[in-house]
């Protein structure tokens, strides 16, 4: 039995919560069971709470920056999560990644200038491309036998045609769960050196790796390649603080880590939000064993996941991930149509799940699910699935 108790269902309606109370303004009925957005149904760890409430009680909530405690806990976090230690001066805060992104986008590259992306990916990447007036260019990842892999080929030949200025790299890959493994990553960072293609390394998953897996943080291919990327984390899913608007970016590169400062200040963006700075701190300083006891949890929900369909929905293939707790649904086998799957899961199941074809055309027959709620929960959810699938005579 461990400290935490990630069972509790803790009531989030009424809570301005984007996951629960704005189905209608989003197109949904009303008694949509949500597993979309990714924030967990867990309360974050006790210590950053009481971080947080402390600061409330001091009751000033003036302009601020961190300090050297919070570079501190960073660098202890990323040391020994990740195996590579930072130099506080080369991190720039942000109010998010997806914010970053766009930004980054925007600081280092040209309008009309080719920015590569391997779909299906998380859907801002594509939003960040084009909303800023860049040509989005895809290299597809490969899905073969369940699993997902990079066409080398085919990303080298469309930066070379394409003229390609920027990669956006997501990993660990949101929604197929791959975490590329150090091989990987080292044959992106030559053929991205090998064409001077700048690396964006989306890194907001990290924390979640299953079993038998390893994460690689791009930071740790070298100093060429690290001079040539940005690496954009943030403590937001791992502690499920979304909403308090903190990300650390690093940049061994002094030239673009300036490009970006700039940019972000012509968007009025300086200091950081002060509740932010506060539970980063707390959480990369006392968060390791909720994670430890929230990872084991996740893994449990996975297996929960993988048996009900086996047992129940064998037409539904689960993309087995290495990490994440977005786990990626292979629904080609219910022989539908994308349209009909997506009306049958929000209409008949009354489930939100994330519709595959947002995450690129490779998407279509897919659906990604938040798996980060109590197990109680997901049971509801899978049975409303089965039930629906079983009422419409399609299993």
């Amino acid at each position: 039995m461990g400290k935490y108790n990630f069972d509790e269902v803790i009531e989030r309606k009424n809570t301005n919560s984007l996951k629960y109370d704005y189905a209608v303004k989003r197109g949904k009925p009303a008694d949509v069971l949500p597993l979309w957005v990714a924030d967990m149904d867990f309360q974050t760890p006790r210590e950053v709470t009481e971080a947080l409430i402390k600061k409330a009680e001091h009751g000033i909530f003036g302009y601020s920056e961190p300090t050297d405690s919070y570079f501190d806990a960073l660098g202890k976090w990323f040391t020994g999560h990740y195996g590579w230690t930072p130099d506080a001066d080369k991190f720039v805060l942000s109010c998010g990644v997806v914010f970053a992104l766009c930004t980054l986008v925007e600081a280092l590259t040209e309008e009309g200038d080719a920015i590569i992306i391997n779909q299906p990916v998380y859907y801002p990447f594509s939003e960040a491309i084009t909303d800023n007036g860049r040509k989005l260019i895809n290299s597809g990842l490969i899905y073969e036998n369940g699993r997902y892999t990079i066409d080398f080929e085919d990303f080298e030949k469309k930066i070379t045609e394409e003229n390609v200025k920027l990669y956006l790299l997501c990993n660990p890959h949101n929604p197929v769960g791959r975490v590329w493994s150090r091989d990987e990553l080292k044959k992106i960072s030559e053929i991205c050196l090998k064409h001077d293609v700048i690396v964006v390394s989306d890194e907001i998953h990290a924390d979640f790796v299953y079993k038998g897996h390893k994460f690689t943080s791009y930071a740790t291919l070298g100093e060429e390649a690290l001079d040539k990327a940005v690496i954009c984390t943030a403590p937001s899913k791992t502690f499920n603080i979304a909403g308090l608007h903190n990300a650390n970016l690093y940049f061994a590169n002094r030239k673009l880590r300036n490009a970006y400062i700039r940019t972000q200040n012509r968007k009025g963006y300086s200091q950081s939000n002060i509740m932010g700075i506060v539970a980063c701190e707390a959480a990369y300083t006392y968060g390791e064993q909720w994670l430890s006891e929230l990872l084991e949890y996740l893994e449990g929900n996975l297996d929960f996941v993988r048996e009900f369909l086996k047992e129940k929905i064998p037409q539904i293939k689960l993309v087995e991930p290495e990490g994440t707790y977005l786990v990626w649904l292979d629904c080609n086998g219910l022989q539908i149509t994308d349209e009909e799957l997506n009306k049958l899961i929000v209409y008949k199941a009354k489930l939100w799940l994330d519709a595959g074809n947002i995450f690129g055309k490779q998407g279509e027959m897919f659906e990604r699910i938040n798996i980060a709620c109590p197990r109680s929960v997901l049971n509801k959810a899978l049975n409303q699935l089965y039930d629906a699938l079983k009422s419409e005579g399609i299993i």
